[in-house]
């Protein structure tokens, strides 16, 4: 079984979003290849608090998909990283952050990089309902391509 880790900065927003969008994405054969048998999906912030919940707009856009998770944030640790055989992060500096983690030229640990290969998906958090849609939206977009990666 492979491990995904998606990365963001408090995990109560973005990564908790894609964990679950591709979690379902998979479970509903929207991957080619691959099953839920295959693949662990995990999500971590680089600066979380664990025990928070996703936030309010995250769980309202996941249950009108028909998604019911009781996300609760972990902070991330180099051994998540290393234990990862992919590493989604939402944007160039998480991809930095998860990398320092790593330490420098080690050659450890997993393939680091943007879930959408497009740009940063920037943070939701205080934009309203339409800008936490949109997030979902690009994430959707950008998770077949990335999990394909997986079957390679």
């Amino acid at each position: 079984m492979r491990t995904v880790l998606f990365v963001c900065t408090g995990n109560t927003c973005r990564s908790p979003m894609a964990e679950s969008l591709a979690r379902q994405m998979v479970r509903e054969g929207g991957v080619s290849g691959l099953s839920s048998a295959d693949v662990l999906f995990i999500s971590a912030g680089l600066a979380a608090c664990d025990g928070a919940p996703a936030s309010p707009e995250v769980t309202e856009i996941l249950s009108d998909r028909g998604i019911e998770e009781d996300h609760r944030s972990l902070r991330l640790t180099p051994e998540m990283v290393r234990k990862a055989d992919l590493v989604l992060a939402m944007t160039r500096s998480h991809v930095a952050g998860v990398n320092g983690m790593l330490g420098a030229g080690d050659g450890e640990g997993p393939e680091v990089m943007l879930l959408d290969p497009d740009g940063d998906i920037l943070d939701p958090i205080g934009g309203g309902m339409d800008v936490y849609k949109s997030t979902a939206e690009q994430m959707s977009c950008a998770l077949p391509r990335r999990l394909e990666e997986l079957m390679k």
